[in-house]
């Protein structure tokens, strides 16, 4: 119970990561306010964080709308007397349709896919991490994590999705600019490939997916459940260190190993940033993956050198 009396807030929490988080925050001993736009799911990821014997706060909000975000954040400081130690912003409304429109290009699409990706995603990120921000400056002390992608380092999935992930990464940057001398630490992360029930129904469950992604059926059934996490958020957020991190963006990968934990069906992490996975991904180098020490990572400044735009 290391987040006892803790006051945390998950965005899109019905179901996949948020859902994840908010059972692993709970099981922490936090109460923790979850967010999603239907009732019946947000009772049932509520329902689930009380069997663990945490406590849950099922709150209506959809985060493409001002005044649901504004009021969702004047009734936590009402009823938690102005306490708020994290936000996790992670509500997310365009995965249907990043499946829906798979392979196709951008002038290809509706342009109102921009809307559906980034509204929630992005713009309501934002709103989010300003109210959660007057909470946490007026304490001295916060957390905020904005959950993105490798997305936003090179091209995934599509034009909107990548514009996204690359602003949530400066939004987690630049707000922990303004934020480090009050006390308040902001970071993004970055989950691997993680076995939400949309993938499942998308990628795991479907036969003409490895036409597009050749590697993405094995990849996804090795993946990452949705409660790693919220295991890398609560060891974070007991960092006595926190602040070093502040402004970063941070692997699940990298958290795992940082504090030592395993996911919660008892698997190693993948490395997405060994030598030895990296290799795998290549038809044509793979055999050398057999030869290579997982211990050899890439240092971070290739991936942003191999993403430069100078």
């Amino acid at each position: 119970m290391a987040l006892s009396g803790w006051v945390c807030v998950v965005t899109g929490a019905s179901r996949g990561i948020g859902k994840g988080i908010a059972l692993q925050l709970s099981e922490a001993g936090a109460t923790v306010y979850i967010t999603g736009r239907q009732k019946k799911t947000l009772e049932q990821t509520a329902a689930e964080v009380s069997e663990r014997g945490g406590r849950c706060l099922p709150v209506i909000c959809d985060s493409t709308k001002d005044d649901d975000i504004q009021e969702l954040f004047e009734r936590i400081k009402s009823e938690q007397n102005g306490r708020l130690d994290i936000l996790v912003n992670n509500a997310y409304g365009g995965v249907q349709q990043i499946f829906d429109n798979m392979g196709k290009k951008f002038w290809e699409m509706d342009p109102s896919v921009w809307d559906d990706i980034n509204n929630s995603g992005l713009r309501g990120h934002y709103f989010c991490s300003v109210y959660a921000a007057r909470m946490m400056v007026d304490q001295g002390k916060g957390l905020i994590v904005t959950i993105s992608s490798m997305g936003g380092l090179s091209y995934l999935f599509n034009v909107p999705y990548g514009i996204g992930k690359a602003a949530c990464d400066r939004l987690a940057a630049d707000t922990a600019v303004e934020l480090k001398k009050r006390g308040v630490a902001s970071v993004s992360l970055w989950p691997g490939a993680v076995q939400t029930e949309l993938v499942s129904q998308n990628i795991i469950e479907k036969e003409n997916v490895s036409g597009l992604y050749p590697n993405w059926k094995k990849m996804f059934s090795q993946a990452e459940t949705t409660e790693l996490s919220g295991r890398c958020i609560v060891e974070l957020a007991k960092d006595k260190n926190l602040m070093s991190l502040t402004g970063k963006v941070l692997l699940t990968c990298d958290l795992a190993r940082r504090y030592g934990i395993q996911d919660v069906d008892g698997r190693d992490i993948i490395d997405y940033t060994s030598l030895k996975f990296l290799l795998t991904q290549s038809p044509y180098m793979s055999w050398l993956s057999v030869i290579t020490p997982s211990f050899i990572r890439v240092p971070r400044f290739v991936f942003s050198l191999a993403a430069s735009k100078f």
